[in-house]
């Protein structure tokens, strides 16, 4: 097996990249490595990947079509792994262009680079963001998601019904798994729980909005990254058995453990060993009150039961954190 995955310098790219070179599958990473948050620390994760032999990058935007499908015509790529986007509900509020550029453009350039070359497993990182902000918890992948309240979402939401046009015309296996706000070592410094430790650490002042009432489902990056690998090995024994039932599939990864945002912070303040100074907030336009992930469709697809729990995992965050920044 060849993997594509692209964002491969991105925080779950990395993470998943390991994963495969840990179970010895070749991956050919590509990343346009852009500015949205620090590049340093994006080198810094793809120098550990570069370490490894079965590990090749070439630097790429995905809006450069015709070299994309010829990348994936001469490295006779087995499946595709999509990790790269534009993520982050406040920028997109800042930035429309950006979204549309990389989420829609970028998308539907790989979905038709996947079609030409006929490559039949396609995996695509959706997000929890699509449901909008509603008061139906836990979060069922049957429910309706026309409703978004960002334009982040909407770009997500677009990726999985142009995923659906493709699974039907072109007989191709998409499947685009929903991420419940994902975190861990080599974390995106544009994320709360980041910035919290970041602020905490050096004395300033953290923005919490809603007044603090809001719930999240934090999912640890050694879960997410499992799920997406036993989705790819199922997709892949279903195409060589010629199983086209489930050509079109979405599910939600998460954790299923919604946590209370201000006794997240109580968690992050006690591995740090210091008290947070906060300010309160009301409501951001473009985010929601509580993400709550119901698993039962993925655990029937590949038993997946995630295991990390919010206290180690924000441990081994901390640890990274205080080593990296050192």
């Amino acid at each position: 097996m060849k993997i594509l995955v692209t964002g491969s310098a991105g925080f779950i790219g990395y993470h998943f990249s390991k994963k495969l070179i840990s179970n010895n599958i070749q991956v050919l990473g590509i990343d346009n490595i852009n500015e949205y948050y620090d590049i340093k620390l994006k080198i810094s994760r793809l120098n550990k990947l570069k370490s490894f032999k079965l590990f090749k990058f070439i630097k790429k935007d995905l809006s450069q079509f015709k070299s994309l499908e010829t990348l994936l015509i001469k490295e006779n790529i087995t499946a595709v792994v999509h990790l790269a986007a534009q993520p982050g509900v406040r920028y997109s509020i800042e930035n429309p262009q950006a979204y549309i550029q990389a989420n829609i453009h970028g998308f539907i350039n790989l979905l038709e680079a996947v079609r030409k070359t006929k490559i039949k497993n396609f995996i695509y990182a959706s997000s929890s963001s699509v449901y909008g902000d509603t008061n139906l918890i836990p979060f069922d992948e049957n429910q309706n998601t026309n409703q978004p309240v960002s334009l982040y979402a909407a770009t997500k939401r677009s990726n999985e019904i142009m995923s659906h046009v493709y699974s039907d015309m072109y007989n191709i296996h998409t499947t685009g798994l929903r991420f419940f706000t994902v975190y861990g070592p080599w974390g995106r410094p544009d994320m709360a729980y980041y910035d919290f430790a970041r602020k905490i650490s050096n004395n300033h002042t953290i923005n919490v909005f809603n007044n603090g009432e809001m719930m999240r489902d934090f999912t640890y990056i050694d879960d997410i990254v499992e799920g997406i690998y036993k989705v790819m090995l199922k997709k892949e024994q279903q195409i060589k058995k010629n199983i086209n039932k489930d050509k079109y599939l979405i599910f939600n990864l998460g954790n299923n453990q919604p946590i209370n945002l201000l006794n997240f912070i109580k968690i992050i303040e006690s591995n740090l060993n210091k008290k947070a100074k906060i300010k309160l907030f009301p409501m951001q336009p473009g985010d929601v009150t509580r993400t709550f992930a119901n698993l039962e469709n993925i655990q029937k697809f590949i038993n997946y039961n995630p295991t990390i729990s919010i206290e180690h995992g924000l441990k081994s965050f901390i640890d990274w954190y205080r080593e990296y920044h050192a």
